[in-house]
């Protein structure tokens, strides 16, 4: 096996779920259809599924169930996309902080409740 090809989101509603993806946080759209949406990042898919049923998007202890998935994005300027975020009223899981791998990270919420990590360009 060399590397992860796509990850499929499975969603609640897909024109949604597509309007969060592009048009607030920015992905670029490969392709769409009502079953079947890929987002093209580098090196690997991003698809949304519509989903067979709605579940809770955690726990009550706040942890996530075995099965779950948790998409992680990185992107220059963590600052900046923390600022955009806000100003599209996307829902803030953790604002950007100094986790102990030594990088920055902060966690988003997608539409259905999903957690997004997004993580800060390592500085070279």
């Amino acid at each position: 096996m060399k590397k992860l090809d796509y990850t499929i989101v499975f969603v609640s509603d897909m024109k949604r779920s597509v309007e969060f993806y592009r048009g607030v946080f920015g992905l670029p759209l490969k392709s769409e259809s009502p079953h079947w949406t890929e987002f093209a990042t580098e090196g690997t898919i991003l698809a949304l599924h519509p989903a067979d049923s709605i579940t809770p998007e955690r726990s009550a202890s706040g942890h996530s169930p075995a099965g779950s998935c948790h998409p992680g994005f990185v992107v220059e300027d963590l600052d900046a996309f923390h600022q955009k975020m806000q100003a599209k009223g996307v829902k803030c899981i953790q604002p950007p902080r100094m986790e102990e791998f030594g990088g920055r990270l902060a966690l988003y919420a997608d539409p259905d409740g999903l957690p997004l990590s997004v993580a800060e360009a390592p500085k070279k």
